[in-house]
């Protein structure tokens, strides 16, 4: 009974972490990366949820920004298990302090932050070809191989919307209504986000020690601006039962205009096979400006997704092959029919 119960669960492990559309849940949160892996086909997936950040920069004489923000990414999954389409929207509301004038000055704004929309295609998949399971080895199962250096790859691309007419965060600076303009009011040329920018993504996925993924991103953003930003997130996360895993991750972004680094750490809990509820601390290593954040958020999922048997899938091929040639009979009998009743019809009677 025991045996029979291990070789259940190494087979429902293997197939939660290496199969393309799994039961459970597929969500990128928490943390920021994305995964190589789509939701699945016909599958439609919700992760949103709430952060509040607070930033104070040490040029602007300490200036603040206490901000809460509304995070919302859409993914869904067509035409085939490798393709996702995905929309990636944030949302700020904030309160600024300018405390470069004395008696400090204080305005509220609000403003979209990310407007994305792409789609992701699969590459490479290294866990196609199913694992040979050990029923008697539990190490042989989940220990290290080389193999697991392997990871999947994908491509997203897509672009950036800008729907304000006067964006209060060009290009995510949420001071930048506190830099002093050319002369005579003219803003400079960085505090002009074009309405459409290209985006692309990279992304790699490795699975290790049964329990480990390790996530990489490459972005290349703002393409086609005056200041296209590259930036890499680099996530390690850790199942460590069925209901919780916890993860770090860190992000670079460098651009003419801003340079940063940001570190994140958290918790998920599996609440259902469909519904993924989080939580995220963070902070940067910078003090031009400084930001420290917190969110709460929660993944859900409508699975659409059918699976369909092989075998099945095969009969019914050969089954419609079958269908096709017997129409084809068909038509051909009903064919010499007619031609057979033609002949006789042009045959001459007898007297």
């Amino acid at each position: 009974m025991k045996h029979d119960l291990f070789v259940f669960l190494l087979i429902f492990n293997l197939f939660i972490s290496y199969g393309q559309y799994t039961d459970q849940i597929n969500s990128n949160r928490p943390g920021v990366s994305i995964g190589a892996f789509s939701v699945g086909k016909n599958v439609l997936q919700l992760e949103g949820g709430t952060e509040f950040r607070a930033y104070k920069h040490r040029s602007y004489n300490d200036s603040k920004v206490n901000a809460g923000l509304l995070f919302l990414s859409i993914r869904y999954g067509l035409f085939s298990e490798k393709i996702e389409v995905n929309y990636d929207g944030l949302y700020q509301i904030d309160k600024i302090e300018n405390l470069l004038i004395s008696p400090s000055v204080e305005s509220k704004r609000k403003g979209l932050i990310n407007n994305f929309l792409g789609i992701k295609y699969l590459v490479y998949d290294p866990f196609k070809k199913e694992r040979k399971v050990n029923v008697y080895s539990w190490k042989a199962n989940n220990g290290f191989k080389l193999r697991d250096l392997i990871p999947a790859v994908s491509i997203t691309l897509g672009g950036n919307f800008i729907l304000e007419k006067e964006n209060p965060y060009p290009y995510g600076n949420v001071f930048d209504e506190l830099r002093p303009t050319l002369f005579f009011g003219i803003p400079r040329d960085d505090s002009i986000e074009p309405s459409f920018t290209g985006k692309g993504i990279l992304a790699t996925q490795s699975h290790f020690f049964g329990r480990w993924v390790f996530i990489t991103n490459f972005i290349y953003n703002k393409i086609s601006s005056d200041f296209p930003e590259f930036s890499y997130i680099l996530t390690l996360t850790h199942t460590i039962n069925e209901k919780w895993s916890t993860y770090i991750e860190t992000q670079n972004i460098s651009s003419d205009l801003y340079k940063d680094q940001i570190f994140r750490t958290g918790a998920a809990y599996l609440f259902n096979n469909d519904l993924q509820f989080e939580a995220t601390f963070g902070a940067n290593t910078k003090n031009s400006p400084s930001m420290i954040f917190f969110n709460l958020g929660a993944s859900y999922r409508l699975d659409f997704h059918k699976d369909v048997d092989p075998e099945l899938k095969l009969e019914e091929k050969l089954m419609k092959k079958e269908e096709r040639m017997y129409i084809k009979g068909a038509k051909k009998a009903q064919k010499a029919d007619k031609k057979r009743n033609k002949k006789a019809r042009k045959k001459p009677k007898n007297d």
